[in-house]
């Protein structure tokens, strides 16, 4: 969408709060007020959680590119302050030794309390999870021929396992430093143990699916783990691949130390669970400390779980159309389960055994058959 004259009378005429952010020539006039030298002459989409955000990519005169990112409500500019905040304390040398690339904030604009980011553009774009398995399986060549004494490129699995394992072997330092959260492997049991809470009262979930979690939660066996640092916010819109690798890894306000298993729940929603079984055999190669062996049983319960904090967000801001599309994912959950019979997140129900058949008598009617018949038995 060109933007031309009308972002420049943006700058002068903009409107309510509201206003600056639902539009992207609005937020085009925001990075050019934020970051000098840019002057937008087009816009783009940038996919972002549009109940908190509205966001697009701005393109200069120069033909640079921008993200844009504006908050709806405080909430969310906290979110966008706590990741200016993540973001400055990967130094260079932290970058330099990650095997994806981070954004970087150049500029920002508060206007009535909330206020809104650019962004350094990265290359590339975000997959649906159907479109990694299939980059996965098929990978986009590079536009440029790799040098003749350089690796072959790994599967896009393979590059996703080796990013967590980039992460979750950063420094706490880092997070502590930063005086961003840091939760044990039972404090990290304990608040999910009180969002259920929160969730069961609104009365909205089902009651299988209640049972199934607490069931979950009370078995201490799954919550003998090793925090780590973690992302704490990775889905598909939070992955940008470029020409068919990943290139970088955005939306980091959620930074923390606390189970590892969160930045896998994205990956057990794919249709294909090769996609991540190979994440984790290239994480437990590449990891300073090898996977716990229930982690992803907790990444299944989850991405379960994140379908009754939606539905509690969406009761919170008394947003109907949040609750409505969360009560009919937790419905089809709710089918899910009891058409693959699962016990518990992440097991697969043991096949019911199979009688063996009874040996049918066959009468010998030649000495070779009687002869058989013979031998056998004296084999037993």
């Amino acid at each position: 969408m060109a933007v031309g004259n009308r972002c420049a009378r943006a700058q002068h005429t903009a409107g309510s709060v509201d206003e600056v952010r639902t539009t992207p020539e609005l937020l085009a006039a925001i990075a050019a007020a934020a970051v000098p030298g840019i002057a937008p002459v087009a816009t783009g989409p940038s996919p972002d959680d549009n109940s908190d955000f509205r966001s697009c990519v701005v393109k200069d005169a120069q033909n640079k590119r921008w993200r844009v990112r504006s908050p709806l409500n405080a909430e969310a500019s906290i979110r966008l302050e706590t990741e200016h905040l993540v973001l400055g304390a990967f130094t260079p040398s932290v970058r330099a030794h990650l095997p994806f690339h981070l954004p970087s904030v150049v500029g920002s604009v508060e206007q009535s309390g909330l206020r809104t980011f650019v962004y350094s553009h990265l290359p590339g774009t975000t997959l649906t999870l159907a479109e990694m398995t299939r980059q996965n399986e098929n990978p986009v060549a590079p536009s440029r021929a790799p040098a003749p004494s350089s690796e072959p490129r790994a599967p896009l699995a393979v590059q996703v396992g080796r990013a967590l394992a980039a992460i979750h072997s950063l420094p706490r330092a880092l997070v502590m430093d930063a005086d961003l959260p840091a939760y044990s492997a039972e404090q990290c049991r304990s608040r999910m143990l009180h969002d259920l809470d929160r969730a069961a009262a609104t009365g909205r979930i089902p009651g299988q699916l209640l049972r199934r979690w607490e069931h979950a939660l009370e078995d201490t066996t799954l919550w003998r783990f090793s925090t780590r640092v973690v992302h704490g916010d990775l889905h598909e819109d939070n992955v940008i691949v470029h020409e068919g690798a990943l290139g970088a890894l955005t939306g980091w306000s959620d930074l923390h130390v606390g189970d590892p298993a969160v930045d896998f729940a994205w990956l057990v929603g794919m249709t294909d669970s090769d996609f991540a079984d190979t994440a984790l055999e290239a994480y437990s190669v590449a990891a300073v400390q090898p996977p716990d062996r229930h982690l992803l049983r907790r990444a299944h319960l989850a991405a379960e779980f994140a379908l009754a904090e939606w539905l509690v967000r969406g009761v919170d801001r008394g947003i109907e159309s949040m609750v409505k599309d969360a009560e009919r994912m937790l419905n089809t959950l709710t089918l899910d389960v009891e058409r693959t019979g699962s016990p518990a997140p992440g097991v697969i129900p043991e096949p019911p055994a199979v009688e063996p058949d009874e040996p049918s008598r066959v009468e010998p009617d030649s000495p070779v058959q009687a002869s058989g018949s013979t031998a056998a038995r004296r084999d037993q």
